[in-house]
């Protein structure tokens, strides 16, 4: 009769392993241990699971401590128990003191290390386990991929395709997802594309992970044709899927040229809704997300008056959303709404909270925020400093940045960055050379931006040699460090040498940008440095690196033409230039004309200024004070008549 019985525990043990039957199973052991002479290494076993898997861990090591015989099924059990429960230490632990392991023990723990964050560990046991002469498997590699890509370690993700290859792994489908996911982690999106192509059979996960590539790498188009692909697969969608393609809507490249926004987020909006997914809290953030960064917070208000509990998440999507429509009082109000529901504000929240008070130029409600924070982090304090830059309050600025050396902050990149452009705006050296010699320090003075900085203020300092010497420095330049070098050459009218700059920074193949082209054109404007000729030069070649003219850049080409009497091509230039509702070009051309006396053209200028500016008396004054100079005192009288019939009053 007992042997009958003892022949149905396994069965029933594992009754209570797949329904997580803990009272029934601890009876169940009871009766185990009363018959004593019959508990073997199967049943130990068994046993370790269904604590493990039932949260009792501490029980599931008791005993494993207890079995008389152990084999490596109880120790993989064991294993497995602390990588269930995150217990990444005792679980190493554990695999180093294994008399022996199977593929399962090397899998496992790999597994945990990477899931838990432990990237490094987990490459260093894969390279162990080569060593050892064991054969990956594709969970081996599914899990190292992804480590390949937290880290965005490309070599050793390269390594692991070619091990893939070698063993016919790359076309299974979870191998191959996690290889496309991989590239397009590491910003290696055409490799993702032929791995993506390498597919038999695309699922969802390699579509959601495409979508997501694609976009990190600005590629919005081909992510929405992407997703336009996934329909005609006939691939299920489910809310990850959805909310992936939603964040083609919310980059800024599909807002800048009217692709995707609100129109086909408005049909994945639909579309979601005809699918069930209405409740759906991550897909809703999803929406929100859109929506706010669209900056259509009415249907952001819709769908989250509609959430029967909103996430961190949700509270922190809508006040961004409000501060970036400048609405700081919304956003307030949303955060104290926020902390009533039992919420309390997060990192994300402080951040999202001192941008709208930088946006809305509130500095002094951002700084009670910040102070509000406990430990504030990096990203904080930039934000901060950041606020203090944007407002000009330059003093503030430096003193927060004392503060926090003073607290033991270290600095990044951006910090240094801004705090050397408040350096630049205040012209002060010796705290410039004390942020450089920080940057030295931390091994941040190569960085572009922070190099571009150090350049900066060095120029305004009027220490060019010194910006020009932490230029030749650098090992890599990029159009900004180049935008940089220019830029305080001109500042110190070091202007034949900033053309040659410029000339250089197009030998190099960078493309010049707008700033770099406002830059050099004023510097070309300054008619004893004879650039005229180049400046003119510059401004037709614009559209062949892709760039059209901006009003400044019209403004500045037309400012210079003028100065050197040129009016004929000015004439030229306002003839094909798109912004002649703008009273800056014609007030540059006005002063020009004034000074050749260019009589027709002048009053072609203040005639526009009348119509753009009506109750701005500058214009008048100068055509007036033009005809005089030159005699014409009845068209100097007809000018003043004007003032007077307008009521126009002469500024003091």
């Amino acid at each position: 009769m007992e042997s009958k019985t003892t022949a149905f525990l396994p069965n029933l043990l594992q009754s209570c392993i797949d329904n997580k039957a803990y009272v029934s199973g601890k009876t169940l052991h009871a009766r185990i241990l009363r018959i004593g002479r019959f508990v073997d290494t199967f049943l130990s076993n068994r046993l370790i699971e269904f604590y493990y898997k039932c949260g009792h861990i501490n029980t599931a090591r008791h005993v494993f401590d207890k079995m008389p015989q152990k084999n490596i099924y109880s120790c993989n059990a064991m294993l497995a128990a602390y990588c269930k429960e995150r217990k990444t230490e005792d679980a190493y632990q554990m695999f180093v003191e294994m008399p022996e392991r199977n593929e399962v023990s090397w899998n496992t723990l790999i597994s945990a290390l990477v899931r838990n964050g432990c990237e490094h560990r987990g490459l260093d046991v894969y390279y162990r386990m080569n060593r050892e002469g064991f054969v990956p498997t594709r969970f081996t590699l599914t899990s190292v991929l992804s480590a390949c890509g937290a880290l965005v370690d490309v070599e050793c993700g390269r390594g692991c395709h070619g091990v893939a290859t070698k063993f016919g792994l790359d076309i299974n489908m979870y191998v191959g997802n996690a290889l496309l996911s991989m590239y397009a982690k590491c910003g290696r999106i055409e490799d993702a594309i032929q791995a993506f192509g390498d597919l038999p059979e695309p699922n969802e996960v390699a579509f959601t992970a495409m979508i997501g590539g694609l976009l990190e790498t600005d590629r919005v188009e081909e992510a929405y044709n992407m997703f336009r692909l996934m329909q005609r697969f006939g691939i299920q969608l489910d809310p990850v899927s959805l909310s992936s393609v939603l964040g083609v809507c919310t980059r800024r490249g599909a807002q800048s040229d009217g692709f995707a926004c609100n129109m086909n987020g408005q049909q994945i909006h639909g579309l979601s809704i005809k699918l069930g997914f209405a409740s759906d809290l991550h897909l809703n953030n999803s929406l929100l997300d859109l929506y706010a960064k669209n900056g259509d917070m009415d249907c952001a208000e819709a769908i989250f008056s509609k959430l029967p509990e909103p996430s961190v998440v949700s509270w922190n999507v809508m006040i961004g959303g409000y501060g970036q429509k400048y609405q700081i009082n919304k956003a307030v109000e949303y955060m104290n709404r926020m902390q009533n529901h039992g919420f309390e504000p997060d990192e994300v929240t402080y951040i999202n909270m001192l941008a709208a008070c930088v946006k809305s130029g509130d500095i002094e409600t951002g700084r009670q925020l910040f102070d509000r924070m406990a430990s504030p982090s990096l990203s904080s304090w930039n934000a901060i400093l950041s606020g203090y830059s944007q407002n000009e309050n330059h003093v503030e600025a430096l003193r927060t940045f004392r503060e926090m050396q003073f607290r033991n902050v270290h600095a990044d990149r951006t910090t240094l960055a801004i705090v050397l452009s408040s350096c630049a705006a205040m012209g002060l050296l010796e705290d410039g050379k004390q942020v450089h010699a920080v940057s030295l320090k931390a091994l941040f003075h190569t960085d572009v931006y922070v190099a571009s900085g150090l350049i900066g203020m060095y120029s305004k300092c009027n220490k060019t040699e010194m910006a020009k010497c932490i230029f030749g420095r650098m090992s890599e330049l990029d159009v900004v460090c180049w935008n940089s070098m220019i830029a305080g050459l001109t500042l110190d009218s070091f202007d034949e040498e900033a053309f040659t700059f410029y000339k250089k920074m197009l030998g190099d193949g960078m493309y010049p940008t707008e700033f770099s082209y406002t830059t050099i054109l004023r510097s070309c404007s300054k008619l004893h440095s004879g650039l005229v000729d180049h400046g003119l030069r510059i401004f037709n070649s614009m559209q062949k690196y892709g760039s059209e003219p901006l009003l400044e850049h019209y403004t500045c080409i037309i400012d210079s033409l003028g100065r050197a009497g040129r009016f004929q091509e000015v004439e030229a230039v306002l003839d094909k230039m798109p912004y002649n509702d703008d009273p800056v070009v014609w007030e540059v051309l006005l002063s020009s004309c004034r000074v050749h006396a260019n009589v027709s053209l002048a009053k072609r200028a203040a005639e526009e200024l009348f119509l753009l500016d009506p109750q701005n008396s500058a214009p008048y004054v100068l055509l007036a004070n033009m005809y005089s100079s030159l005699g014409r005192w009845d068209d100097a009288k007809e000018v003043r008549k004007m003032m007077v019939a307008k009521r126009i009053i002469k500024d003091p």
